[in-house]
């Protein structure tokens, strides 16, 4: 992530006390942070950008009112998820709707996905694919525990930073992670039995009238199937049990279009993401649009 856990509370009252490079190195440091859990709890919406920006834009506004410096990680992330609720937020009113969305819906068709494009660009394994793929499937809590999980293997956050993020206690955090693992197994068993070919018959008359949106009544559907189908659950035998699943993916690369863009907000600089080993180049060419998500790699 670019810093020490005994360097970054120096850099926070730092830029409390109004050190403007102070706060460029901070955000960029946890730029990668922000936009790993906004990408994997969105799975790649063309909005990733906006709520990464919309974040650190509220981080700036405000860090005065943080009171333990120390405690910037965890306070981040529960800004961090703050925004990715309220993104869902949005989506729901503009929708009209008045049950919680499924964002799945409005994932583009997966050939023209950045995520997907990634994968395919790098030959990842069927195993890593589907992962990513069950992802989708989960519900809109369950992905976003998905993505901090994917952070906490990965070192970058710790179990109690994600208990501080979310206000819950360590112990609930993991019951929470736990009941989280048990729907994304299920996923994973609906992807796979949808892949396979040939296709299980009675899972075939299953999914008649289905228009391949991931949403949670399809899920529990085919789930139901799944579950007492030997034919379905076979062609998932053999797979990499969850918790070694995180270490198989690799971290999502920031943008070069948001790091322009956040320069264009003066959040961040040209040397504050070299320091930070961001591809700046984009920076120091000016301005570029900010939104649509970039080139990401899994």
């Amino acid at each position: 992530m670019g810093l020490k856990d005994a360097d970054h509370a120096g850099l926070v009252v730092a830029a409390q006390a109004g050190d403007d490079r102070a706060c460029e190195e901070l955000i960029a440091a946890y730029l990668p942070l922000v936009y790993n859990i906004v990408g994997r709890a969105l799975s790649g919406h063309a909005d990733v950008d906006d709520v990464v920006q919309e974040t650190l834009l509220r981080v700036v506004r405000d860090l005065s009112d943080l009171r333990a410096p120390e405690s910037f990680r965890s306070w981040l992330v529960s800004i961090t998820l703050r925004q990715i609720n309220t993104h869902w937020h949005r989506q729901h009113v503009s929708a009209d709707r008045t049950t919680v969305i499924d964002e799945a819906r409005r994932i583009p068709h997966a050939g023209a996905e950045p995520v997907d494009t990634a994968i395919l660009r790098l030959h990842v394994s069927d195993e890593r694919r589907r992962v990513v793929e069950a992802g989708r499937w989960l519900d809109p809590d369950h992905r976003v525990l998905l993505s901090l999980w994917w952070q906490e293997c990965a070192g970058l956050l710790s179990r109690e930073d994600m208990a501080a993020a979310t206000g819950l206690t360590v112990a609930h955090v993991g019951v929470r992670l736990q009941r989280m693992r048990e729907q994304l197994e299920l996923c994973r068993t609906i992807v796979a039995a949808l892949e396979a070919d040939p296709r299980c018959p009675q899972l075939g008359e299953t999914v008649v009238g289905w228009d391949g949106h991931r949403a949670s009544v399809w899920r529990k559907r085919i789930a139901r199937h799944t579950r007492d189908c030997p034919v379905c659950t076979a062609a998932s035998a053999e797979r990499i049990p969850a918790e070694l699943l995180p270490l198989s993916l690799t971290t999502l690369a920031v943008p070069a279009a948001l790091i322009a863009a956040l320069a264009a907000k003066g959040l961040l600089s040209g040397t504050a993401a070299s320091a930070a080993g961001l591809a700046a180049a984009p920076v120091a060419g000016g301005p570029a649009p900010g939104g649509g998500g970039g080139n990401r790699a899994l």
